[in-house]
């Protein structure tokens, strides 16, 4: 019976940590243009935006979107009025910081020296004067911005496709390349879960991780749902949108040339 309670916490305990994964992602991002008339438009011939899983994709889309409202909203705005902003910043930067070795990898394989040094940059320096990444002093204080930089970015530069669109559950939009970079790159984010082997302990590191990164936009996926015509299209587009924004790098110059079967 003590087994079966501990496998049963464990499983209600993983799937909240899961559900956790993803909120919304692109309510608050800048860059993604929901009232733009361009924004609907959706070419089925385009191979990146293929999705013949649609059907099956818009009862998942239904279902994140009941998690999301009825679990994940109501416990980040318990969360935001009990942490003040400024610790919740603070928390958000702790944990990018923790993350920017995976993406210095990443940058490397993609032949974007220029941003790898960057990301090397920071980690040192909001590491070391940010008081162990509590802060970015590397933004504020160094004018060294962010840079993004993930493996299934890394998988599109060597040439590997899409495959197709997903809605994956308890997590949201991304394709089957991506989906599976985004789990190799979580692999690669776990060194902070290594100092302990409790699941209940890591699995609370990484939902109080995600609450406060969703608790900096409460209020945004509701106002969006109002004026949105087809909510699944939409947010269909603003992935590959916001995707697209974030991966629009600028050319190689001399020092931070890529090999010429990286570039076809």
């Amino acid at each position: 019976m003590i087994l079966r309670n501990r496998l049963s916490t464990g499983a209600a305990a993983l799937f909240f940590l899961l559900l956790l994964w993803q909120a919304p992602a692109f309510a608050g991002e800048e860059g993604v243009d929901f009232l733009s008339d361009d924004f609907y438009e959706y070419d089925l011939d385009d191979p990146e935006l293929a999705d013949p899983l649609e059907p099956l994709n818009r009862v998942v889309f239904q279902f994140n979107d009941t998690m999301y409202i009825w679990v994940l909203e109501p416990v980040a705005t318990f969360y935001s009025h009990a942490v003040p902003l400024d610790l919740r910043e603070c928390v958000n930067n702790f944990f990018r910081n923790l993350e920017e070795p995976v993406r210095f990898v990443n940058t490397l394989f993609q032949g974007r020296l220029a941003d790898a040094g960057k990301v090397l940059a920071r980690f040192l320096l909001n590491s070391t004067l940010g008081v162990y990444g509590l802060g970015d002093a590397a933004t504020r204080v160094f004018d060294v911005p962010p840079v993004e930089a993930t493996l299934g970015e890394t998988l599109a530069h060597w040439g590997v496709g899409d495959g197709f669109y997903l809605v994956v559950p308890l997590y949201g939009s991304s394709t089957l390349r991506d989906f599976t970079g985004t789990i190799v790159d979580g692999f690669g984010m776990t060194p902070y879960y290594t100092w302990t082997d409790d699941i209940y302990l890591m699995g609370g590191v990484y939902v109080g991780k995600e609450t406060s990164k969703l608790s900096m936009h409460l209020g945004e996926y509701d106002e969006l749902k109002k004026v949105l015509f087809d909510p699944y299209i939409s947010f269909r587009n603003a992935y590959f949108q916001y995707r697209n924004k974030l991966r629009d790098h600028p050319p190689a110059g001399p020092d931070n040339t890529l090999p010429e079967s990286a570039t076809d």
